[in-house]
């Protein structure tokens, strides 16, 4: 099993130790989903991700620190923001200025809101007090509170923490993990999850490690491990023409599919370019520019592979 993650910045550093069990770092918290589990959910992002997905729609979410988003639309270059810059380097086009400490003096002096900041540190109950105020939605849809990112294992700690809080409180449970954590990691969470959100990027190990920035292997092991001990299983997989989308990759994650355990249903999620903004926000060039999303009719052929193998499909979120 892996025992490392990898941040975007491609420096190493052990999951386990990326927040303290009583906060960590949150960037956004989404009401009212319904597209991360049965129901109506409260999704809660977690920031940090060992992956670096080149179709990536939350790429703010990849670093495990703070960041500064830059939305040059609506600068109109009053300077206030490099008057007070500690280091003096702030401006419209520097998203990611190498000396930004992410301490938010900018944007708080933004006249125009062409400043935000991404991610935010929050502690387990100020997360449970907002995930609460939709509960009746969570018991009159059959929903619950969802923990995505970024890669939700990243904090392992902090993670643990909020789903106990949920299971505390009697709130439905769901993890949205890439799988690339160590097992001991994700075995710790099994007990207070109801339902995982597991993404799979592709079968091919050289693809996925050149389109993604880590191997396969661990993601591959740690489902089959995971289909062992928990019943309630949902694979997500972003279908990317050219890069995961050949029968041959496609059988392959069919037929792991069908043979892990515990697998309730399989998302096929088409290609889009939601993140191509985020990107640009961020300083950070997108790599599939021209890329175009997987025509309908190709997205059911895949959908059919995967029923082939007696799997319940589902296109869309």
């Amino acid at each position: 099993m892996a025992e490392t993650a990898r941040n975007s910045s491609g420096t190493t550093a052990s999951p386990s130790d990326a927040g303290p069990g009583g906060s960590g770092i949150v960037f956004d918290i989404q009401r009212y989903a319904v597209h991360d589990g049965p129901g109506i959910r409260t999704t809660v992002f977690l920031k940090g991700c060992p992956l670096d997905c080149w179709w990536c729609h939350n790429p703010e979410s990849q670093s495990a620190q703070p960041q500064i988003v830059v939305m040059e639309g609506r600068c109109v270059r009053c300077g206030e923001c490099v008057k007070v810059c500690p280091q003096g380097e702030a401006g419209a086009a520097a998203a990611d200025r190498p000396r930004c400490t992410a301490c938010g003096a900018c944007v708080a002096a933004c006249p125009a809101g062409a400043r935000r900041m991404a991610g935010a540190r929050m502690t387990v109950e100020e997360v449970l007090a907002e995930v609460l105020k939709d509960r009746l939605f969570y018991e009159e849809s059959g929903g619950g509170a969802t923990f995505s990112g970024g890669e939700p294992l990243f904090q392992p700690q902090f993670l643990h923490g909020l789903l106990q809080a949920c299971r505390s409180a009697g709130l439905p449970t769901a993890v949205d993990t890439c799988g690339f954590a160590p097992w001991d990691d994700l075995r710790a969470v099994v007990p207070l999850t109801d339902l995982f959100l597991y993404d799979l990027k592709g079968a091919d190990e050289q693809s996925h490690a050149h389109h993604t920035g880590v191997p396969s292997g661990p993601i591959l092991d740690n489902l089959r491990a995971l289909g062992a001990v928990h019943d309630n299983i949902w694979i997500r997989i972003p279908v990317l023409p050219g890069i995961n989308d050949d029968d041959a990759q496609v059988d392959a994650m069919a037929r792991l599919a069908a043979s892990a355990g515990g697998v309730r249903r399989v998302n096929l999620l088409p290609y889009h370019k939601t993140g191509v903004h985020k990107f640009r926000q961020l300083g950070r060039a997108y790599r599939l520019e021209r890329l175009a999303p997987p025509s309908p009719e190709r997205m059911e052929d895949v959908a059919a592979r995967f029923r082939a193998f007696g799997l319940r499909v589902r296109v869309g979120g």
